[in-house]
């Protein structure tokens, strides 16, 4: 082998690792970082239900901490959003997807820090969000830096931010396999051994540094033997089904929240502080909806931690709130809140179903599990990432199997209720649409215009078709451009439709007015589909005044199509 293709190789190995291996680290501490400020400032805000305990004695102020915490919490978040995030929302993991998926330029570094302090206060102040998003973007933001960097390196900044993500998860779960499965499933959307490798040590990396060297808790820890009755099966899979309705309610909640706050407040810095104040009216009766509610989860799988009554109650009201914050603009994810609200519908499924069916069951546990997995794999749009941080959390396989034909059901209908995730319903509101698939998706953000040529033979309104005839022949084409003094398309002159007129006779009367036309926003996808039928030499692009810029070559569109697809396979398949 030649010794530069060698030296290449071994560059390319070495630098990917590095960048694999810092990005894991980088990632890994700053997740670590954010959740334990969170923490922190549950704490010394009477958030968290040990701060709530300790200062029982003192009702008053944790009525006053209740009521005002959330609300001047979203108030900060309003402003710091509205003036510091030049996409005045938070940045979450949609951006992530796109800024992996496309080469446009990513959300600025300054937004994704204000957007990453808009999240901690959103956290930290009690609202009902969730805290892996912002770690998701947090992540993607960190391997958008990277991406930026002149390595030299293929795909550079879709492997960098899938790096980043990869770690974030894999920190936040002690899951490095969930990690390396979420960055493919949801980021990259495939699973090319280039970015395999890098994603698998920077996930490990993230593993080791949370795991080994800080010696992070687990998100939860349960014990389970088996499932005692093969019958039980056809009950996951209906948990599943009947959580893949939540989810359809979650979206639906979401949806009539958000259009609501446009609609009824009028200031958006003012949305979050209004969503923070019901938050507290609504915790001083139920405190379980306050913040993450990871000491929620966790009693949730615990047999008489709750009743029936009181799961319900706390169901309903965590899932309204939700959809509040986060249509409010309180900055956060909703897999967080997913996994609680599903933990608790499976444990409220697993304490009915005695009742209904009065047959032998493997107890609450395997219930609660199944429940959790099914409502956020429908919501994130990541089966695998879900059933794998059951067999990474659990070790349980048996607890795996049955959380996987819940979430296989919950997905079987989910999907063709309300679309693959959340994330995709996002992206389609941002005219990037992934339900068609990759291709359709990223030939719809490369604009045809980047196809422009200027050479073509331009007609005036006042020539005569035996001039604009000679031009054409002079020049080799078979149509011309017909224009008018300020430089705006009036139509097109074909020679084949000229070639026994009278010379005498006005270009306009033999202009053909009805054509084929582009203009600055048409994507190439949108230029292959106008081309069905199409007859001609090449199709006119237009500004927004109807002035010609240039003409786009039939053999030009095709030309880009089958590049940007010849890129996509390659990016899909490619071994190193």
């Amino acid at each position: 082998m030649d010794r530069k293709i060698v030296a290449q190789v071994v560059y390319q190995i070495s630098a990917v690792t590095v960048v694999a291996i810092l990005l894991g680290g980088i990632a890994s501490l700053a997740a670590i970082g954010f959740v334990e400020a969170v923490h922190y400032l549950n704490g010394k805000l009477l958030i968290s239900p040990y701060a709530r305990v300790l200062a029982e004695d003192q009702h008053l102020l944790v009525v006053a901490a209740t009521l005002l915490v959330p609300a001047t919490g979203g108030l900060i978040v309003g402003l710091v959003v509205h003036f510091l995030v030049r996409q005045k929302r938070g940045l979450a993991p949609p951006d992530a997807i796109l800024a992996a998926q496309t080469s446009g330029p990513a959300p600025g570094f300054p937004s994704g820090v204000a957007s990453t302090l808009a999240a901690l206060v959103s956290l930290g102040s009690g609202a009902s969000v969730g805290q892996y998003g912002p770690l998701v973007y947090l992540g993607a933001m960190f391997g958008s830096l990277v991406g930026r960097l002149k390595l030299n390196l293929r795909h550079q900044r879709s492997i960098a931010i899938a790096c980043g993500v990869a770690a974030a998860i894999s920190t936040a779960f002690n899951a490095p396999i969930a990690g390396l499965v979420f960055a493919h499933e949801v980021i990259l959307r495939h699973y090319s051994l280039r970015a395999f490798a890098p994603v698998t040590v920077a996930a490990a990396t993230g593993y080791i540094v949370a795991n080994v060297i800080f010696d992070r808790p687990a998100l939860f820890l349960v014990s389970f033997n088996e499932v005692a009755h093969t019958y039980e099966y056809v009950f996951f899979a209906l948990e599943g089904v009947l959580c893949a309705g939540m989810a359809w309610v979650f979206m639906r909640l979401l949806k009539v929240s958000t259009s609501t706050a446009e609609r009824y407040i009028h200031w958006p810095w003012a949305r979050p502080a209004i969503a923070g104040l019901m938050v507290g009216v609504v915790a001083l009766w139920i405190p379980e909806v306050l913040g993450i509610g990871q000491e929620t989860l966790r009693f949730a799988t615990i047999e008489g931690a709750f009743g029936i009554g009181e799961l319900g109650l706390i169901i309903i009201a965590k899932l309204v709130l939700t959809a509040v914050c986060v249509g409010f603009g309180f900055v956060g994810g909703v897999f967080s809140p997913a996994l609680l609200i599903g933990i608790l519908f499976g444990a409220f499924y697993g304490l009915v179903l005695p009742y209904l069916l009065p047959v032998p069951h493997s107890g609450l546990v395997v219930y609660a599990i199944c429940g959790m997995m099914a409502l956020a794999s429908s919501v994130i749009g990541a089966p695998l990432t879900t059933i794998l941080i059951v067999f990474e959390l659990t070790r349980s396989y048996d607890l795996t199997i049955a959380a996987m034909v819940s979430v296989v059901f919950a997905n079987l209908i989910s999907y063709r209720v309300i679309g693959r995730s959340l994330f995709d319903l996002q992206l389609r509101s941002w005219g990037f649409d992934l339900s068609l698939g990759r291709d359709k998706a990223i030939l719809q953000t490369h604009p045809i215009r980047d196809f422009l040529s200027t050479e073509y033979t331009a007609a005036s309104d006042r020539d005569t078709v035996g001039e604009v005839r000679q031009r054409l022949v002079d020049d080799h084409r078979s149509e011309a451009m017909v224009l008018d003094h300020n430089g705006r398309l009036l139509g097109v002159i074909r020679l084949q439709c000229i070639v026994n007129s009278e010379a005498p006779l006005p270009v306009m009367e033999a202009i053909i007015p009805s054509f084929t036309i582009f203009d600055e926003q048409t994507s190439v996808w949108q230029s292959m589909e106008s081309l069905r039928g199409f007859l001609g030499e090449a199709v006119p692009l237009v500004n927004e005044y109807g002035q010609l810029l240039g003409v786009v070559a039939e053999e030009a569109v095709i030309r880009a199509y089958l590049e940007i697809v010849h890129d996509l396979r390659e990016e899909e398949n490619e071994a190193a």
